[in-house]
């Protein structure tokens, strides 16, 4: 008997301690099951917002591009006289509500068809002269298989805008417009993209569509035809005669005594007779002639904008006459720096003078600034990357002191005949010589030339 009743208290204790088992994971399952549950929860709430958020953000972006003021006004006052007037039951400001929805409403149908256009740009020519306009080409087919709403165009032209309005369209058929640009000033100026606007007769709602194409209309400087033997004030048929002796050349100089590595076909027998010393021929060495333009670029150096144009336009006649005439020629200007370096930090810009069009297209580009280096240090670091200088143009404002431009032209080799451009609308033109540097003061482009024929005759 004793055996009996141990043996079920053991059996009761076993059983007692497997019901508590599993009670315990029966709780933890469902604990698991409810943080499981709350995790989606979160998670489909987190999703819904950030949909709810895009749609938010989406729609308001395309209010912001498709609702004009006007039309944000009806709006508002659409809102406002349906609420107020359902709330405080105000007839007059219900009408009134409902007017503005209607007129929202009858908007909608007129932003219709935007993508239905197919439009061809085309440009008479890409480069023009500051001061002359140009004239192009736009094309408009309807390539949907339904009738086109009429619209309008938008052409934007630098900073401007011309507009073009469409007429009604059939399926397949197009317009052909001829579009009218402005006098530009130099620069290079963008033209495109093409928007399509489609817009209701009062201006509450208005959708765009901008196509891809752009063109770019490079506008160059006015420049003055200068004459070939002017240019550089120096002329040189086989090449330019330096201040520098050689053994070699085609320059004779003069007649000296013969020394240990002389070559020999180099002695003048003549003179050797009759001195009875062996004398050999020394030569002014000819170099081809290398021309140097340096243009100032800083605006405190210019009286105003129309000054620095006429010295874009005097260094680009002077770069033109150049390359025409196949001289080798080195076109500088100061290059924008950031204002943090400024002080710290040299750099200039070359123009390209492959061909005419490439130099003219340089100068197009060109701006005034700012944080640039003065046109010292612009001559200073031309000096140093050309070798062999035969005469540089400096080309400045009437802001620039003579002292300072003196000062300039010290940086060129005293080989290097340099002379200066000084650009005043104020001033009559005149030629100086100061301490052996030539100073042109122009106060027109046509100055230029006239000026240079005298340098080059006296």
């Amino acid at each position: 008997m004793p055996d009996v009743s141990v043996t079920e208290s053991r059996l009761t204790r076993t059983s007692a301690g497997t019901v508590g088992t599993g009670s315990r994971t029966s709780v933890t399952s469902t604990s698991t099951r409810r943080a499981r549950r709350l995790v989606r929860t979160v998670v489909r709430a987190a999703e819904a917002w950030r949909a709810t958020s895009e749609a938010v953000l989406t729609a308001a972006r395309w209010a912001g591009r498709t609702v004009r003021p006007a039309g944000a006004v009806v709006a508002i006052a659409a809102t406002a006289g349906l609420g107020l007037g359902l709330v405080f039951g105000w007839v007059e400001w219900i009408v009134a509500g409902s007017a503005a929805l209607l007129l929202l409403l009858m908007s909608v149908p007129f932003l219709f068809g935007s993508r239905a256009y197919a439009v061809d740009l085309t440009l008479a020519r890409e480069r023009v002269v500051a001061g002359h306009g140009v004239t192009g080409e736009i094309v408009v087919r309807n390539e949907s298989t339904r009738v086109a709403l009429p619209g309008r165009l938008d052409i934007p032209v630098g900073a401007g805008l011309v507009e073009f309005g469409v007429p009604l369209l059939r399926p397949g058929h197009s317009i052909t417009e001829t579009l009218e640009v402005p006098p530009l000033p130099r620069g290079v100026v963008t033209v495109g993209p093409v928007t399509t606007v489609r817009s209701d007769p009062v201006g509450l709602l208005r959708r765009e569509h901008a196509f891809d194409d752009e063109s770019e209309l490079f506008v160059h400087p006015r420049t003055v035809a200068l004459p070939s033997t002017s240019a550089g004030l120096v002329r040189d048929l086989e090449g330019n005669a330096s201040r520098r002796l050689v053994d070699a050349d085609m320059s004779f100089h003069a007649i000296r005594e013969y020394a240990p590595g002389d070559s020999q076909r180099q002695v003048h027998w003549k003179s050797t007779a009759k001195t009875g010393r062996l004398m050999v021929r020394q030569y002014e060495e000819s170099l081809r002639s290398r021309m140097a333009v340096v243009l100032g670029a800083a605006s405190q150096e210019y009286l105003d904008a129309d000054e620095y144009e006429l010295a874009v336009s005097a260094a680009a006649s002077l770069g033109l006459r150049a390359v025409r005439d196949a001289r080798d020629i080195d076109i500088v200007t100061g290059s924008e720096i950031p204002r943090v370096v400024k002080g710290r930090l040299r750099a200039i810009r070359h123009i390209p003078t492959v061909t005419p069009r490439q130099m003219l297209d340089g100068f197009s580009a060109l701006e005034r600034s700012d944080n640039t280096m003065s046109v010292s240090d612009i001559c200073r670091l031309a000096s140093e990357s050309n070798e062999r200088l035969s005469i540089a143009f400096v080309v400045v404002g009437s802001r620039v002191p003579l002292a300072r431009v003196r000062q300039a032209a010290l940086a060129f080799p005293v080989d290097t005949a340099v002379a200066a451009v000084v650009c005043d609308e104020r001033a009559h033109p005149r030629m100086q010589s100061i301490a052996g540097l030539t100073v042109l003061t122009i106060g027109t482009l046509d100055d230029l030339s006239g000026l240079l024929v005298r340098g080059a005759t006296s």
